[in-house]
C-alpha cells in the first residue's frame, strides 16, 4: 500500500512533546509557541505572526480584522477548499467566484477587475499546490480599487514568488499545519500580518475578544472583554510538534522536492504520449514540493484511474469539487457554467501520493501503475 499522505515523525517530535507536557503550559502561548515565532522570523523574515487552531481559523481571523459584514462581497477562486469561503460567509459576506488559469490552476488575475462591484471589500487568493498566485498584479488591482488581499497560503509554506515568501505577499497571509501539509502540528495554522498595527487587535480576537495577552506580558493587572473574538489559540503541546518540524525544515523540504522532481521526470513520457499533463510551475516561482497533480483527458479517465490505482494499493485523490457548483454553491445561486475552466479542470485534475518519507522506489511504482493503466 502506498498511502496518499504520511506525516514525517521522528524522535525529535516525540521528545519535544514530552518536554512540553512536563515543562510548559498545556494551554497556548507557552515556551514552544515563542520558539516557533523565532523560527519563522529566522526562516522567512516574518515578524508579526500568531499561531491559530487551524488554517481555517487563521482565515476567519483575517475576515474579522478587516471587519467584513453582511452585504460585502469577496472575490475568491472556486477551485479551493471550503474553508477559504466559509471564513467570510460566517461574517455574512458573499463569494464572487473567479475562474482559474489553465496552467497553474490558480485564480486568473486577468478576470478580477471585471468582478469588482461597489460592494467588493476583499480578494481571497489561494496558492494552489504550493504555487503562489500572480501576487504583483493582484496587489495592483487591490490598491487601485481600495481592497484588502488575504493570501490563503495553506499549502505554500516555503514557496517563493519572485524571491519573496508565500504568506508574506499581502496584508494577511494564512498558513495551515494540518497533518496533510508539509510542516504539521496535527491541527493548526498561523496568521501573518504585514503591519504591526494589526497585532494588538489580532491578539485580542484570538483570545476570545479579551486582552489576556497584555496581562501575560505584564502590561495590565487584569484582562477583560474588548472586542469580538473566539478561541483561536492552540495548545503549546501542538506548538512543540511544529517546533520540531521547523527544526527539520531543510530536510523535509529537500525530501519533498526530490519526490516531486522524480514524478516530474518520470511522467514526461506519458505527457509526450498525450496521456496526461504534468504539473506546471512558473519560472519566477520556487515551489515547496507540497503536491504533484496531473491533468487527465477526461473525468471518466480520472475515475477509472483512481479506482484501478486503489485496486493496486495506491491512493490518489481528486483535488477539489469546485465550490461554485457544489451543493452549497448552487444554493448561493451559482451554476456550473459560471466558471468553465474551473469546472473542466476540477473534473480532470488528480493528486498523486506525495510525502517526505516517500521513497523513489515508491514513485517508480506509482508511475509504472499509471503507465500500465493509461
Amino acid at each position: 500500500m502506498i498511502p496518499f499522505n504520511q506525516p514525517t515523525i521522528t524522535e525529535l517530535e516525540e521528545r519535544y512533546l514530552v518536554d512540553a507536557l512536563h515543562h510548559s503550559r498545556l494551554a497556548g502561548d507557552g515556551a514552544y509557541t515563542m520558539r516557533v515565532y523565532r523560527q519563522m522570523e529566522e526562516l522567512f523574515g516574518i515578524r508579526n505572526v500568531l499561531l491559530t487552531t487551524s488554517g481555517t481559523t487563521a482565515l476567519e481571523m483575517a475576515a474579522l480584522l478587516i471587519d467584513l459584514a453582511p452585504g460585502d462581497e469577496v472575490i475568491v477562486p472556486s477551485f479551493t477548499f471550503s474553508s477559504t469561503v466559509n471564513a467570510f460567509l460566517l461574517r455574512g459576506a458573499k463569494p464572487v467566484f473567479c475562474d482559474i488559469r489553465p496552467d497553474t490552476l490558480n485564480m486568473d488575475e486577468s478576470l478580477i477587475e471585471g468582478l469588482i462591484s461597489p460592494r467588493t471589500r476583499a480578494i481571497y487568493c489561494v496558492d494552489y499546490a504550493g504555487v503562489p498566485c500572480e501576487m504583483d498584479e493582484i496587489g495592483r488591482i487591490a490598491r487601485d480599487h481600495g481592497l484588502f488581499v488575504i493570501e490563503d497560503a495553506a499549502q505554500a509554506m516555503g514557496s517563493t514568488y519572485k524571491g519573496r515568501y508565500a504568506g508574506t505577499l499581502s496584508e494577511f497571509g494564512c498558513f495551515s499545519f494540518h497533518e496533510t501539509k508539509n510542516y504539521v502540528m496535527g491541527e493548526g495554522g498561523a496568521i501573518v500580518l504585514d503591519q504591526e498595527k494589526y497585532m494588538e487587535r489580532a491578539e485580542i480576537i484570538r483570545e476570545k475578544g479579551t486582552n489576556r495577552r497584555q496581562m501575560l506580558d505584564g502590561l495590565t493587572d487584569k484582562y477583560t472583554w474588548h472586542d469580538i473574538g473566539s478561541s483561536f489559540l492552540p495548545s503549546d503541546l501542538l506548538a512543540a510538534l511544529l517546533c520540531a518540524q521547523l527544526e527539520r525544515y531543510d530536510e523535509i523540504m529537500a525530501k519533498r522536492r526530490a519526490v516531486w522532481d522524480a514524478y516530474h521526470q518520470r511522467l514526461r513520457p506519458l505527457e509526450e504520449a498525450g496521456k496526461l499533463r504534468r504539473a506546471m510551475v512558473p519560472e519566477h516561482v520556487v515551489h515547496n514540493g507540497h503536491m504533484y497533480n496531473i491533468v487527465l483527458p477526461s473525468e471518466a479517465v480520472r475515475s477509472r484511474l483512481v479506482a484501478e490505482l486503489k485496486a493496486r494499493g495506491t491512493l490518489a485523490f481528486i483535488c477539489y469539487v469546485p465550490l461554485h457548483s457544489a451543493p452549497m454553491g448552487r444554493r448561493l445561486g451559482w451554476r456550473a457554467e459560471d466558471c468553465p475552466i474551473t469546472e473542466d479542470y476540477g473534473g480532470r485534475a488528480l493528486r498523486l501520493p506525495l510525502y517526505a518519507d516517500m521513497t523513489l522506489e515508491q514513485v517508480e511504482q506509482v508511475v509504472d501503475q499509471l503507465t500500465e493503466i493509461l
